[in-house]
């Protein structure tokens, strides 16, 4: 039997042991399973209590069942729940119960959402919304994510390659009827201007995303500098509690640590690297050259120096590049530690921070420039469309062929037809209704078991 016509069982909900646990069936023998262990089904979608026996009678647990018959259900199969105690005991004999009645086997991760997708419960960016969520770490990500489960780029996306093929269909037309004297003009006028007007959209969807893509993955930002000065004292300042070791001695941070922090609903990574010197100790030197490298790759760097010490341009220079090479203006940001202890006013110049790690003085200006630094970063989240690079390349790829085909209608439809037909392909990639069985894989298999 081929595993997508198998039964899969999971537990779905959290790990036991807890108050309740939901073990999730999806398949053809889901039906059977339910009538093994608890009687006879219940009606459809009304919970029902049962006591759950194994095939020898034993009895497992008072439980609630319930009962989906496909396509009315969460995966479009058949689908039976079991709401039991969240005891290991309990759930290992109900598993151990469920895997013994033929064709059953406990589920991949993400499988029952893969389920979901190939039999049209979802689309490709609905299940990403769906993974997204999961992971959803602040409640700015979990707002994105629940708006592409909702279908917010997917119901667009549909539209668009509804009107594409309207528009081809008259592009084609006008290719069957070449011998009819006017009637190719009376069909490409009406085309030109549905693709105009679709160019022109998701144009605007691209051009309004900023790194609303990146908000999944959140803002990086390195605390860099010389060594003492203070990286490991401000990183434990913004975390709120000890996660690097603070000492007078200098080279005492080694590696690189990284703190995950939710500022304003933004997710931001701090990084505290090593104090960056010219050193004969191989050790340090590894650390030295791991934070450089991370440093040069975080969206943001604090290069921390100490109240009235110069700061090193050429320093600050080798670390505000771009992938391409290009200056990245604003991209570091001078921050001067231990103002506490310089006694008197010290001159800043503008754009400059002044701190206390070890007091907190500063500590809140700080983090309202980060936040506002992310929100600029992120853009308008609220209204992103574009959550993964996959979708923003589909979308890009998706736009030029609309481009080409206005480019060429003028000089021949066959070749304005093709590129209406790649276009609608690559937003059919981006629903995942033609040929991204290279990509399910790596989207699914990130999915928790169960789900």
């Amino acid at each position: 039997m081929h595993p997508r016509d198998q039964t899969i069982f999971a537990l779905s909900s959290g790990r036991a042991p807890s108050a309740i646990a939901v073990v999730r069936v999806s398949g053809p023998q889901a039906g059977a399973v339910l009538t093994t262990l608890a009687g006879k089904p219940p009606a459809p979608r009304q919970a029902s209590r049962r006591l759950l026996r194994d095939h020898q009678g034993q009895p497992i647990d008072d439980a609630v069942v319930l009962w989906f018959p496909g396509p009315a259900s969460a995966t479009g199969e058949d689908v039976a729940e079991f709401h039991v105690h969240g005891g290991r005991a309990v759930l290992a004999a109900l598993l151990a119960a469920i895997s013994n009645i033929p064709n059953t086997r406990a589920a991949e991760p993400g499988e029952f959402t893969r389920r979901a997708f190939e039999n049209g419960k979802l689309d490709l960016t609905e299940a990403e919304g769906l993974d997204d969520l999961i992971h959803a770490d602040t409640d700015r990500q979990r707002r994105q994510a629940l708006r592409q489960l909702q279908g917010l780029l997917g119901d667009r996306a549909r539209d668009w390659r509804e009107r594409i093929i309207e528009a081809s269909a008259l592009i084609e037309a006008g290719i069957d009827f070449s011998d009819e004297g006017d009637v190719p003009a009376e069909l490409r006028a009406p085309a030109i201007e549905a693709i105009n007007a679709l160019h022109d959209e998701i144009a605007k969807v691209l051009a309004a995303q900023g790194h609303s893509e990146r908000l999944r993955d959140g803002l990086v930002v390195a605390i860099a500098g010389e060594p003492n000065v203070g990286k490991s004292t401000l990183i434990n300042q913004l975390a709120r509690r000890d996660v690097a070791i603070v000492s007078p001695h200098a080279g005492t941070t080694r590696d690189v640590i990284e703190v995950q922090l939710d500022l304003d609903g933004y997710p931001v990574t701090i990084i505290d690297t090593a104090g960056i010197r010219e050193t004969d100790d191989p050790v340090e030197q590894e650390g030295v050259r791991r934070a450089r490298a991370r440093a040069e790759a975080a969206d943001l760097v604090l290069w921390l120096v100490e109240a009235g010490q110069a700061v090193d341009p050429q320093a600050v220079r080798s670390l505000r590049k771009s992938e391409d090479g290009r200056r990245l203006e604003g991209s570091i940001w001078i921050v001067r530690n231990k103002i506490d202890l310089a006694g008197g006013e010290i001159a800043r110049p503008s754009g400059e921070f002044g701190i206390s790690a070890s007091r907190g003085d500063g500590i809140s200006e700080l983090v309202d420039a980060l936040v506002k630094f992310a929100s600029e970063f992120f853009g308008t989240t609220e209204a992103a469309m574009v959550t993964r690079a996959r979708q923003r390349d589909l979308l890009v790829r998706a736009s030029d062929s609309l481009r080409r085909s206005l480019d060429l209608v003028e000089d021949g439809e066959e070749l304005a037809a093709e590129e209406l037909r790649a276009a609608a392909y690559a937003l059919g990639r981006l629903l995942g209704r033609v040929d991204v069985e290279d990509v399910l894989g790596a989207i699914f298999q990130k999915f928790c078991i169960g789900k």
